[in-house]
């Protein structure tokens, strides 16, 4: 049986149109601040026709498995397109409609504002912007970038099946392609209630920072964490996004805000189906995860070793976040506060650590591919199947010095079948080949044009990207910005950040020929 495009893109065409109604939070911003009202209410317009358009192909669609992977990778490419219609019509304007409001934005390129946008809604917080500053973007188009990012964190696909009864039905198949291999658990019976606490989970957690954020303000523990700045910064967090409105990240604000932002970015990488256990009073399943006594194990030690980097002198003496050579409070705090920023692929930063010495970069680099918890919002490989793979090496050294012994690999107390195994296995095998390719080919395209990327950068890039973490090393470090880079390596970077989102698997099975064969 063929592949139903047109029912495919039918639903894509549904998610499209409904993308409209979030424009209300920035098209609010704009109107408060008197900036941008007309390129959101055009942009309203245009998500409304181009969705529109899409149903039409298919007034009743039927979704199978195969229609599943379609969906899902065409609806995330699909917002992500439509994501750059604000940041094009602020830098370009319309003749006779409306002029330009950001006319030296960086995202006047489509490339560039196509980048910006997925890194976005992947929640990569990789950015293009050289200058990010409310002298050169509005409040409205800034808040829209965060809010990319906080509708993309939980899932495009699962929000949809949380509020759009008529997707309900294909609906496992959606939720199960947006997030492979690792699943999502199914809390309650029907798979739109999953998708609905988790998404209230999901926004719980996000009222509660940005109301702890303010709060440090009012208390002037912060000052200038403001009411904009809580809630842009609530809407990146939760997502494990990254992206904010200052130029220094969360170094813009004072320890309290970090020791405050540190918490929610361990929450933002844990399953969120344990979160939903936990208010139902079974406060044993999170104390007795496999996965997350793995995740804190991780990021414990690898925070402790990075503490004792920055205590040595890792980092430079004049650094942004404070010195922490021989000041054990400092770089235990930026230590945390990195650690967790990179395994949960946050992105967020306090310290500029394309500056740090190589034994520094060095860790965080390895921080990047651990990645969260499956079910959370971060990115890269993820502990799960870290931990699967090394149960997987042990038995192979079991079953080379017993040949005939059957030793089934066990997580939590429960056996993982062979074919989730060979999932596992061939999903971190293409990872990391895909990991080593693309910086190759990073590497290649920046001599065809005689820039200068060099082998860390290259490697950091296509780590951040395909890993959806963000700030890589270099002049893509934290407080740098890819926007130097070729056009043909951002589209490459492009193309890693939709299909790590993914997790590779939707988007590479859409090339086969058996996936589009009867």
């Amino acid at each position: 049986m063929r592949v139903d495009w047109r029912a495919s893109l039918a639903v894509v065409g549904t998610v499209v149109q409904y993308l409209s109604v979030t424009l209300l939070l920035p098209l609010v911003v704009a109107v408060l601040y008197g900036e941008d009202v007309v390129t959101f209410l055009l942009t309203g317009v245009v998500t409304v026709v181009v969705g529109t358009a899409l149903t039409r192909l298919d007034p009743d669609p039927e979704l199978g498995n195969r229609e599943g992977f379609l969906v899902v990778a065409a609806t995330w490419l699909g917002v992500s397109l439509v994501g750059t219609v604000p940041y094009l019509l602020a830098a370009h304007g319309v003749p006779g409609v409306v002029a330009p409001t950001s006319p030296g934005s960086a995202l006047a390129d489509p490339v560039d504002a196509l980048f910006e946008s997925m890194s976005g809604f992947t929640t990569t917080g990789a950015t293009v912007m050289a200058d990010i500053s409310f002298d050169t973007h509005s409040r409205a188009i800034m808040i829209w970038r965060q809010l990319t990012q906080w509708l993309g964190g939980m899932g495009i696909v699962v929000l949809a099946l949380a509020i759009l009864p008529e997707l309900s039905v294909g609906g496992a198949q959606l939720m199960d392609a947006e997030a492979p291999g690792v699943g999502i658990e199914k809390l309650t019976p029907r798979i739109a209630e999953t998708a609905r606490a988790l998404w209230i989970v999901y926004l719980g957690f996000t009222v509660a920072e940005i109301l702890l954020l303010y709060g440090l303000g009012v208390v002037e523990m912060a000052p200038n964490m403001t009411a904009y700045n809580a809630v842009a910064h609530g809407l990146t967090t939760l997502p494990t996004g990254g992206f904010s409105p200052e130029a220094d990240s969360i170094a813009a604000f004072s320890a309290a805000v970090q020791w405050v932002v540190i918490p929610f970015m361990v929450v933002a990488g844990t399953n969120f189906a344990l979160f939903w256990h936990l208010l139902s009073g079974d406060v044993r399943r999170l104390l007795r995860d496999a996965e997350f006594r793995g995740y804190l194990g991780i990021m414990g030690a690898l925070t402790a070793l990075l503490a004792g980097l920055l205590f040595t002198g890792a980092a430079p003496v004049l650094d942004l976040g404070g010195a922490t050579r021989g000041v054990p409070a400092n770089a235990v705090r930026q230590a945390t506060f990195q650690v967790v920023s990179i395994v949960t692929t946050t992105g967020y930063a306090t310290s500029d650590f394309a500056q740090w010495n190589a034994a520094g970069q060095f860790l965080l680099l390895f921080a990047m591919f651990v990645g969260g918890s499956g079910g959370s919002t971060g990115g890269a490989v993820k502990i799960v199947r870290w931990l699967v793979i090394l149960k997987l090496v042990k038995r192979e050294l079991f079953t080379t010095v017993h040949p005939d012994a059957i030793q089934p690999v066990r997580l939590g107390g429960t056996v993982i079948d062979e074919r989730a195994l060979q999932g596992i296995a061939g999903f971190t095998l293409a990872y990391l080949v895909i990991f080593f390719v693309a910086t190759v080919v990073v590497i290649v395209d920046a001599g065809r044009v005689d820039a200068v990327v060099t082998i860390p950068e290259a490697a950091g890039g296509v780590a951040a990207t395909l890993g959806n973490v963000g700030p890589a090393f270099g002049d893509l470090g934290p407080f740098g910005s890819y926007g130097g880079l070729p056009a043909t390596t951002k589209l490459l970077m492009v193309f890693l950040m939709w299909i790590g989102r993914l997790e590779i698997i939707p988007v590479l099975v859409l090339l086969t020929d058996a996936y589009w064969r009867s």
